[in-house]
């Protein structure tokens, strides 16, 4: 199955579709011509986020500021047109590569006869391998520090961008009400 690979993309965001509540996460790759949109789950989205924010601090204590760790002004643009799901994100991945210094992201489409949760040891995930596991589309993305950190914060205000959270019970809030469990299922929106 075919491997997109962007070393170095032109761009590399995550972005949403839809309205709050009913939103469709996209991470994309553009460069050389090619777009690659790959769809994910919202907690897909902060997770990598913070993993990535994680991994650059422990770079930074272990080894010192890497070379290209710049502040990198944040893509605020919209997704490119047209956006065309490539695949369905099943497993990320995020390593260090200290020879170049590069963060690498990688997305494996989502293996739906597989079990993915059933990972053991004769049925192994392969991350990072040249060819790319079989029956599996693979997106990989190479970034200096600061494009990490760009998309890095990007990715957090996406996610932060949706329906805000009950201040009682922390779910999250309908445009139309929320039946609120804290409040023996009333909804606040319909008391007089």
């Amino acid at each position: 199955m075919p491997v997109f690979q962007f070393n170095p993309p032109e761009r590399f965001i995550t972005g949403t579709v839809g309205q709050p509540g009913e939103r469709t996460f996209f991470l994309q790759a553009v460069g050389e011509g090619r777009i690659t949109s790959v769809v994910l789950e919202k907690a897909q989205v902060e997770a990598l986020a913070t993993r990535i924010e994680e991994l650059l601090e422990e770079v930074h204590r272990r080894f010192g500021a890497p070379p290209g760790d710049t502040t990198v002004p944040e893509d605020d643009g919209p997704l490119e047109q047209p956006i065309e799901q490539d695949f369905r994100v099943g497993t990320l991945a995020l390593a260090w590569d200290a020879e170049a210094a590069r963060v690498i992201v990688e997305a494996q489409e989502i293996d739906e006869g597989a079990g993915e949760d059933l990972v053991d040891d004769e049925n192994e995930l392969e991350v990072f391998t040249e060819e790319g596991p079989p029956h599996r589309d693979v997106l990989r993305v190479y970034l200096t520090p600061g494009e990490a950190r760009a998309f890095a914060g990007r990715a957090l205000k996406v996610v932060a961008a949706g329906r805000p959270d009950c201040p009682l019970c922390g779910r999250p809030l309908d445009p139309a009400g929320h039946i609120c469990v804290r409040q023996n299922g009333y909804r606040p929106d319909r008391l007089v």
